[in-house]
């Protein structure tokens, strides 16, 4: 049985190596502000989950890291503007994030949506910079900037904040949590696939696998908020109940949330059932999402 969290440790120490390169390149003077705030929500602590999803859906097919590491290091590029924006005031206006204060608290709104916008839009550049087979490279940002957009993310967080403190279905829930978290991570692990050279039935078992484990994070999240411990998640807990958040908890509660979380994993390592042992890290993911306590 694979050591997983050696494997995360290992991969996310390749990933902060390569994303340290970008700032390595020379920023004016005049915008030095802004690579501060860039590098300080980059390399506050995060977990690199996506990047490293993408390089476990690579590695599934037969492929190697090295080959999808300019869109790894462009999927973080892409989630930390999200996280930088969504403690924004006028957003979700937290004051903490991976214990740190947020960017916006640090360098002020406007350096922290400049610095957001400044991550977005960069990661488009380092993907295109790369040195992937154009055809297979225009597929991953079709499927990435739908992922981060109105279609994906962006759309997810428009129908979390008008939620708020309303009465909603489940399907609006699933719709939510699909959107605003799911998209991206899904994402990540099919781009992985798809610049490996995976085959149309080996991309469409990992893209049901990350459908799932997407889902699933995010619920995890929204238990952690209940129940997980405020020092190890370097933010306070109660914050979605406080806000009035649209959560699994606060909708189904919290055993039933927990029993599809389950249920959720359990079919996204169903769905890899044809792959062979280079699929065991995003089996072994899967269970770390639900096990996980930050």
């Amino acid at each position: 049985m694979m050591d997983i969290k050696a494997y995360l440790k290992e991969k996310k120490e390749i990933i902060d190596k390569e994303l340290e390169k970008y700032f390595k390149k020379p920023f004016d003077d005049h915008i030095k502000i802004l690579k501060e705030s860039m590098q300080y929500s980059l390399f506050a602590g995060g977990k690199r989950l996506r990047p490293i999803l993408c390089i476990a859906g690579a590695e599934a097919v037969g492929g190697n890291y090295r080959d999808v590491l300019p869109v790894a290091c462009a999927l973080e590029f892409i989630h930390t503007y999200s996280l930088i924006h969504d403690d924004l005031p006028a957003m979700d206006d937290d004051d903490m994030r991976r214990g740190k204060p947020t960017n916006h608290k640090v360098f002020g709104e406007a350096v922290a949506i400049l610095a957001g916008d400044a991550l977005l839009t960069d990661a488009f550049y380092i993907m295109s910079s790369s040195q992937i087979d154009p055809k297979k490279l225009i597929k991953v940002i079709r499927i990435i900037s739908e992922a981060a957009g109105s279609r994906g993310m962006v759309g997810g967080q428009v129908a979390d904040i008008r939620s708020e403190g309303k009465k909603v279905d489940v399907s609006t829930l699933e719709f939510i949590h699909t959107h605003k978290t799911g998209a991206l991570i899904s994402a990540s692990v099919i781009s992985g696939a798809i610049i490996a050279d995976g085959t149309d039935e080996q991309i469409r078992a990992i893209s049901e696998y990350g459908r799932h484990i997407g889902l699933a994070f995010q619920i995890a999240d929204d238990i952690l908020n209940v129940e997980g411990d405020p020092r190890i998640l370097g933010k306070a807990v109660g914050s979605d109940q406080e806000k009035k958040k649209v959560t699994y908890p606060s909708v189904l509660g919290l055993e039933r949330s927990k029993q599809i979380q389950k249920e959720l994993i359990e079919k996204a390592i169903l769905a890899l059932k044809d792959f062979d042992s280079k699929a065991d890290p995003l089996r072994e993911i899967a269970k770390y999402i639900i096990e996980r306590k930050r």
